[in-house]
């Protein structure tokens, strides 16, 4: 398994409609990435600059193609992957707003 610090752009105006999708778990049952996918999300911080980044782990080569394919493509661009070490994406960026301040990983 691999971990990765995930950058992308959000296109904001899909934000309220990924933030209740969200809410609702409905990304849970997609296999094999679906909790993994939910939980990073609910987690996702953002820069100063307006790009969210979340840690994310996964299987595929290339990274995230399945949940790119399924969810991310659709809610984020310029979508970029750095390898790092599991919970060190998550340290990095620990001090920085939430995404959703509403929600809370529970996934």
């Amino acid at each position: 398994m691999a971990y990765y610090l995930v950058s992308a752009v959000p296109r904001r105006e899909l934000l309220p409609d990924l933030e209740g999708r969200l809410a609702r778990d409905e990304f849970l049952p997609l296999q094999p990435f679906g909790r993994a996918l939910t939980r990073s999300l609910r987690d996702a911080r953002y820069r100063a600059d307006g790009v969210a980044v979340w840690e994310e782990e996964d299987y595929c080569r290339p990274p995230l193609a399945e949940e790119r394919e399924a969810v991310l493509d659709q809610y984020f661009d310029g979508l970029k992957v750095e390898r790092v070490e599991e919970g060190a994406g998550w340290q990095r960026i620990d001090y920085l707003p939430r995404l959703f301040p509403g929600l809370v990983s529970s996934a």
